[in-house]
């Protein structure tokens, strides 16, 4: 394998693909109609969550969803009432539905009155010495689920535990957590580095990781992750998840 020659096509598709340009048919565009920390935190885990399926779905979707939330995701998720509850329990995406977002609602506001935040929900699961979010996200996942819901639940937010590879997670603490002056991050955490972060995999990533040599393993599960994101630090150390672009865009827009 030639790293230096795959470095220098990742280092082409990043410039090509991390840009403005990249924003509107992409999920990252439900956050970006939004300038609040918070309403950015709250829409972009949201959309996060129903990033499966058809592209054009998810946004369309994800723009219904906070227009039912009257595009003030914040204040809905800490004020909604009965009606405005009611009038949230028709959404579906997918296998996500009411239930489920009646419960995301209810836990993301139990996270910002009593554990600081979104941002510290992750954060204070993080160790001296990790080098990774893993247990960031674990933390994360003990927190949400700690409010009733039912089962089915569960099984949309995901635990690397037992092997999920987390690729929606992942993708928004990319979007959190990333600093550039690409426009296309948001870069509002500081309590996690850009280092730290790991790559969202999905098929498209995986396909085109192992078609470079970057991923041998053949599920794409948190092993996968940690295997792909590791080499991905031997091309960046401080920002290897900047390659998420050029894996992504390489695999969704060139096939």
């Amino acid at each position: 394998m030639d790293y230096k020659k795959i470095k220098e096509l990742l280092d082409q598709k990043v410039v090509q693909y991390n840009n403005k340009a990249f924003i509107p048919s992409d999920p990252i565009s439900i956050p970006h109609s939004f300038t609040k920390k918070e309403d950015i935190e709250i829409s972009g885990f949201l959309v996060a969550t129903i990033s499966w399926g058809q592209r054009t779905t998810i946004v369309k979707n994800g723009f219904r969803l906070m227009d039912i939330m009257d595009n003030s995701p914040y204040d809905f998720a800490m004020d909604a009432r009965a009606d405005d509850l009611k009038k949230l329990a028709a959404f579906v995406h997918r296998t996500f539905n009411g239930d489920d977002i009646l419960f995301f609602v209810e836990a993301l506001k139990s996270i910002y009155q009593n554990q600081g935040g979104l941002e510290n929900a992750f954060a204070t699961g993080m160790n001296d010495g990790d080098t990774d979010v893993m247990n960031a996200i674990i933390h994360f996942r003990e927190m949400f689920l700690r409010n009733p819901h039912l089962s089915r639940s569960q099984k949309h937010i995901a635990n690397p535990v037992a092997g999920s590879s987390a690729k929606r997670i992942n993708m928004f603490l990319r979007w959190m957590v990333r600093k550039d002056d690409k426009g296309v991050d948001f870069g509002l955490w500081n309590s996690i580095l850009p280092a730290q972060l790991c790559c969202p995999l999905d098929i498209h990533v995986g396909n085109i990781a192992r078609r470079l040599g970057l991923l041998k393993r053949k599920q794409n599960d948190w092993k996968s992750v940690t295997e792909l994101t590791s080499n991905l630090r031997a091309f960046d150390s401080e920002d290897p998840i900047k390659y998420d672009f050029a894996l992504f865009g390489m695999g969704v827009f060139e096939k």
